[in-house]
């Protein structure tokens, strides 16, 4: 979350009118069910964004909101995340935590070997055997059965209905290495969209859309926050960004917690990074408007003065909710990528609850003004 802030309010987010309502939706792979918990918890509370945008397993969200309507979309997310988690035995949270904890190992290493139902399977024969520029020798595994679960659970002509939910999903040009978000505001969205957003190498192979090659977008930035902001400079909106990885965390014990801390603080610190931009910018461009308002009527011609003044003029008014998932006793640092039921559905759990527990404890909480115009409200913190 942001350092530095400068104005605090005692109203509660749903007191500030906003035009808009965005759910960003960080990468993080099994971690993603989390984000699953929280949407059924703000649908709970009548929470229902009118734009989505995800990168990684946050575009395969958010392609399962937006691509459903509104009473389908808890049921899809279900099936979802039922179908790409394993059966393994439950194990009951009283047991001790390092059965819990090898169990988790187990069901990541599981993943790996054999592949996730209806996500991905390893390439027989593996990539290291197939020849130099086949498809067949740019990935671990085979992402098919993800085309085929997403043409499934996604209505892509609702999608690309002119009444539809706006969506964008973050992805990485391979021959650019820019960042690129494919958006139904200006284009048609199809499950190959969904599928470049998770490309993430070398697991998953590149996906060809238009003649280029995409890539997973969390190699550029993990959370679309910055997407939102600079795509929609003048934008009023409610803005609930649900992180995979924190940013804080305990000095490790051990060699795994050194990954998963390393894991956590590569993915999250973009996060920080927009959030403190967004500060940065909006102080900068209040203080421009002040400094504006100070120049003579004489320098108003001046081309410098008419090129700055938008950016000094135009308003925008945001409310930034931030929920980030925390970390178990039990968790390892394979947790993006451990799929077995359990995990699955504590994560779930543990995001809905996150809602829940803050909705009904709204006067434990504040909003923080930063700048005008600009509020963050801590979510479960």
């Amino acid at each position: 979350m942001a350092a530095r802030r400068s104005k605090k309010t005692r109203n509660p987010p749903q007191t500030i009118k906003h035009d808009h309502s965005v759910l960003v939706l960080q990468g993080g792979g099994a971690l993603g069910a989390y984000q699953a918990g929280v949407y059924e918890g703000m649908h709970e509370h009548g929470f229902a964004p009118d734009w989505v945008t995800g990168v990684s397993i946050g575009a395969v969200n958010a392609a399962l909101i937006a691509g459903n309507p509104l009473q389908s979309r808890l049921e899809r997310l279900r099936e979802f995340w039922d179908r790409v988690s394993s059966g393994l035995p439950i194990v009951a949270p009283a047991q001790v935590d390092p059965v819990r904890i090898a169990v988790n190992r187990l069901s990541a290493a599981t993943a790996a070997t054999f592949g996730v139902p209806g996500f991905f399977t390893p390439r027989i024969p593996p990539a290291i055997l197939a020849p130099d520029g086949t498809p067949q020798a740019l990935s671990v595994y085979d992402t098919s059965p993800l085309r085929e679960t997403l043409d499934e659970l996604v209505d892509f002509d609702l999608i690309n209905n002119k009444q539809r939910i706006r969506l964008s999903v973050g992805s990485v040009n391979v021959h650019t290495g820019n960042s690129v978000y494919f958006d139904n505001q200006r284009q048609q969205l199809g499950p190959e969209h969904i599928m470049a957003s998770g490309a993430l190498p070398p697991g998953f192979p590149p996906i060809e859309i238009g003649g280029d090659y995409y890539w997973d977008g969390g190699l550029v930035s993990n959370s679309p926050l910055w997407y939102v902001l600079d795509d929609s400079p003048q934008i009023n909106a409610f803005i609930a960004q649900v992180d995979l990885f924190s940013a804080r965390g305990e000095l490790p014990v051990n060699l795994d917690r050194v990954l998963e801390r390393a894991k956590d603080i590569q993915y999250s610190s973009k996060t920080r990074f927009n959030t403190t931009r967004v500060e940065e910018l909006e102080g900068l461009r209040h203080a421009l408007g002040r400094l504006m308002k100070k120049l003579p009527r004489g320098l108003h011609e001046d081309p410098d003065y008419k090129l700055l003044r938008p950016f000094s003029e135009h308003k925008r008014s945001i409310t930034i909710a931030h929920l980030i998932n925390r970390r178990f006793r039990t968790t390892t640092n394979a947790k993006d990528y451990d799929f077995s039921r359990t995990t699955t559905r504590q994560l779930w759990q543990a995001g809905l609850e996150d809602v829940r527990r803050t909705v009904a404890h709204l006067d434990w909480q504040h909003v923080c003004e930063v700048v005008p115009g600009v509020r963050v409200f801590d979510l479960a913190g």
